[in-house]
């Protein structure tokens, strides 16, 4: 960990702090207990990432038969609070502010995707993360599925 930052956690630590921001947003939010109940896997975690895994279902399927646009927007807004939390072991993550999202590629049903969510910076009152949605091929990573920015307006602690 740094030694600017006010808070120093181990990578276990901030792992076993965004396992419990995801619990509780989870049983919170409607949209996440669609989507992540019984299939997120978070796989690594450290000071501003946040790795984790999802197999696509068919709740994530557009009509097509690939990873639906809006699943990958919910990804992007999902893993850029997890950067922000795992930055400083926060509780609250903020107010979006902007969000992008770029479509690459696709990922079907019961394929693997890795999301990667990194806080580039966080300040006083805003945090602005990059989220990379990547198709996991083989065990290894493959096409890039979407990336994505997120803005987030934070209060001061």
């Amino acid at each position: 960990m740094s030694s600017n930052n006010s808070i120093v956690a181990s990578d276990e630590e901030i792992k076993s702090h965004i396992e419990n921001q995801v619990a509780t947003r989870v049983a919170k939010s409607p949209i996440y207990a669609f989507l992540f109940t019984d299939c997120l896997r978070i796989t690594e975690c450290s000071k501003g990432l946040v790795r984790a895994r999802i197999t696509l279902e068919h709740r994530h399927m557009n009509s097509g038969g690939g990873i639906h646009g809006s699943v990958s927007a919910t990804i992007v807004d999902w893993a850029g609070g997890m950067a922000i939390a795992s930055y400083d072991l926060r509780d609250k993550t903020g107010l979006s502010v902007d969000i992008h999202v770029t479509y690459l590629s696709t990922a079907k049903e019961g394929e693997t995707i890795e999301i990667e969510g990194r806080a580039g910076r966080v300040g006083g009152s805003l945090a602005f993360t990059n989220i990379k949605i990547t198709k996991v091929v083989d065990g290894e990573l493959g096409p890039i599925v979407a990336t994505g920015t997120h803005t987030k307006y934070v209060q001061k602690r």
